[in-house]
C-alpha cells in the first residue's frame, strides 16, 4: 500500500501551508498529491503550481468535475499537465452534485453513470491521438451539417496512458468505475465495511471488462489526526462538522450518496437523524448526533502504533493507496500528522 495526501480546496487562507505540506510529501516520499475544486479554486491551477515546485511526488485531480469541463477540454488540460509534470499526472473525475452542477454550472443532473462512461470514452479517444468523432446522448463531435470535423490532439502527451480514476459512491457507479476506469476514488472508508460497500462492486465491474483487481488503484482518503489514544474521542470531535456536512448537508435530502453510504455502514437511524438536524438548520445537533464509532472508523486517529494498526487493516481490505488529510490548527501540526503517516506505514510493515 502507498501513501497520498489530499490538499483539500485550495484558497482557503491556507495556501502557503498547502504548499509546505505538498513540499513536505515529497521530500518523505508520499505517492501522490491530490487537489480538490468545488465553486472556489480550480484544480487545474493548483496542481500546475504544485508540480512545479516538487519533484517527485504525483499531482492528481480529486477531482475534476464534468459538468465543469467539455471531456475534449480535459484531455488538453490532462496533457498538459503531464507535460508539465514530466509523467506525473494522474486524472480524477467526478459528477460533482445535483445543487453544483445545476447550481453553479447550469448543467441538469441527469443520467450521471451514462454521461460518464461517454466523457470517459471522448477523453481516451483524445488522449491517444485518435481522431474524435462521437455520437452519444450527451456528445455529438463533431456537430452534424456544419463545417465541424473530426480533429485529434496537437500535442503529445507525456505518457501514452495516463491513469484515470472516477470518485464513486453508489455501487452502480463503483461497478461501472471498476469497468472502464484504472482507480477509484473513495470516501468515508470504513476498512471493517469496504469490501460490501465498495470492493465487491468494483471487483464485478472489473470482470464485465474482463480484467482482474490487479493494476486497479484503490484510494480512498482519510483524514490523519496525531494525539494520543486517550484523547481519541476530542480528536474524534475535531470531525464533525465534516462528516455532519457531508451525510446531512451535501446534496438534497432525497438524493444524498453520503448519506446512503452512512446508511450502508449500518448507520439508518443515526444518518436520518443527522440530515434531519442538519437540513433543519441545526448544524451542532447534527454534528453531536454522528457515532463517534463512524469517525473513527473512517479516519486515523491517536498514537503512530494506533494508526498504524488501522493502516495495516485499510491495506489487508484491499486499499492500494491510501490518500491521508493531514489534520493540525497550524502548519507544524499538519506537518508533524505528515510525517506520522510515514512512521506508521514503517510500523505497520507496509513501507
Amino acid at each position: 500500500m502507498k501513501l497520498g495526501i489530499n490538499l483539500g480546496y485550495w484558497g482557503a487562507g491556507m495556501d502557503a501551508d498547502n504548499l509546505a505540506v505538498a513540499k513536505e510529501a515529497d521530500q518523505l516520499g508520499y505517492s501522490v498529491c491530490w487537489a480538490a475544486e468545488a465553486y472556489g479554486s480550480d484544480a487545474a491551477t493548483v496542481l500546475a503550481y504544485v508540480a512545479a515546485q516538487t519533484e517527485r511526488i504525483d499531482v492528481g485531480s480529486a477531482i475534476f468535475q464534468i459538468p465543469a469541463r467539455q471531456p475534449t477540454m480535459t484531455a488538453m488540460t490532462a496533457a498538459t499537465l503531464d507535460s508539465l509534470s514530466g509523467g506525473r499526472f494522474r486524472l480524477g473525475l467526478g459528477v460533482s452534485g445535483p445543487q453544483v452542477s445545476e447550481g453553479w454550472y447550469g448543467v441538469k443532473f441527469d443520467k450521471p453513470l451514462a454521461r460518464t462512461r461517454e466523457y470517459v470514452e471522448i477523453i481516451r479517444k483524445a488522449m491517444s491521438r485518435e481522431r474524435v468523432s462521437h455520437e452519444g446522448a450527451h456528445w455529438t463531435l463533431p456537430l452534424p451539417d456544419g463545417p465541424g470535423k473530426p480533429l485529434k490532439l496537437i500535442v503529445h502527451p507525456e505518457r501514452e496512458q495516463i491513469p484515470l480514476y472516477i470518485a464513486a459512491i453508489g455501487p452502480k457507479n463503483l461497478e461501472q468505475t471498476g469497468e472502464i476506469a484504472d482507480g477509484a476514488l473513495l470516501i468515508f472508508p470504513a476498512a471493517e465495511h469496504l469490501e460490501e460497500t465498495a470492493l465487491q462492486h468494483i471487483r464485478a465491474g472489473r470482470e464485465k471488462a474482463g480484467k482482474t483487481m490487479e493494476g486497479f488503484d484503490v484510494c480512498p482518503t482519510v483524514p490523519l489526526a496525531l494525539g494520543e489514544d486517550k484523547n481519541v474521542s476530542t480528536l474524534a470531535d475535531m470531525f464533525r462538522p465534516y462528516t455532519a456536512l457531508y451525510v446531512g448537508g451535501m446534496g438534497s435530502r432525497k438524493q444524498n450518496f453520503y448519506n446512503q453510504l452512512a446508511q450502508r455502514m449500518g448507520y439508518e437511524k443515526e444518518a436520518a437523524e443527522i440530515q434531519d438536524k442538519y437540513l433543519a438548520g441545526d448544524k451542532e445537533g447534527a454534528a453531536a448526533a454522528i457515532p463517534q464509532q463512524l469517525i473513527d472508523s473512517t479516519t486515523l486517529l491517536g498514537s503512530v502504533d494506533r494508526i498504524a494498526d488501522r493502516m495495516r487493516a485499510y491495506a489487508e481490505a484491499g486499499v492500494t493507496t491510501l490518500t491521508i488529510n493531514p489534520a493540525g490548527l497550524t502548519l507544524d501540526d499538519r506537518l508533524a500528522s505528515l510525517r506520522a503517516g510515514i512512521e506508521a506505514m514503517e510500523r505497520a510493515g507496509l513501507a
